[in-house]
């Protein structure tokens, strides 16, 4: 069993609704993503991916098409906010997206291993995903 990482890097604002601390507040993180798959590599010499687990180019185009791109630059915050608030922020801003969940780190990074566990190829499983907010904090979710 081999295990292959690849690591990606984006930008978030996100709000803790009804937080008791200074996340109550709209703020933003540079955030760095370890995504780590595993499986055996293909033993087939008529195959271009003969002797991966899987092709990196592929693992980052489906974490940087359903993850970086959703979250990069963006504002996440949760469905329970004022829905005045929701809607000012979605009419003056770009990039607003609505999670029915608390954005904390710890439900992004279980929203993200729902939606890359259902894409990878059959032989590839999710081994593991690190989420790192701050250079001294991270959320990691193994399988």
């Amino acid at each position: 069993m081999i295990r292959l990482t690849k690591i990606f890097h984006f930008d978030m604002a996100h709000v803790l609704k009804d937080y008791d601390g200074p996340c109550r507040n709209i703020h933003g993180h540079s955030y760095e993503l370890r995504v780590t798959v595993k499986g055996e590599p293909i033993c087939d010499p008529l195959s271009p991916k003969n002797g991966m687990v899987m092709d990196l180019h592929d693992l980052k185009c489906l974490v940087n098409d359903n993850v970086v791109s959703k979250l990069d630059h963006a504002f996440v915050l949760s469905s329970a906010m004022p829905a005045d608030f929701i809607a000012i922020v979605k009419r003056d801003f770009e990039k607003v997206v609505v999670v029915d969940y608390q954005p904390t780190s710890e439900n992004l990074i279980m929203d993200m291993v729902a939606k890359l566990q259902t894409l990878l190829p059959p032989n590839v499983s999710l081994h593991s995903i690190r989420l790192q907010e701050t250079p001294g904090s991270f959320v990691e979710w193994e399988a």
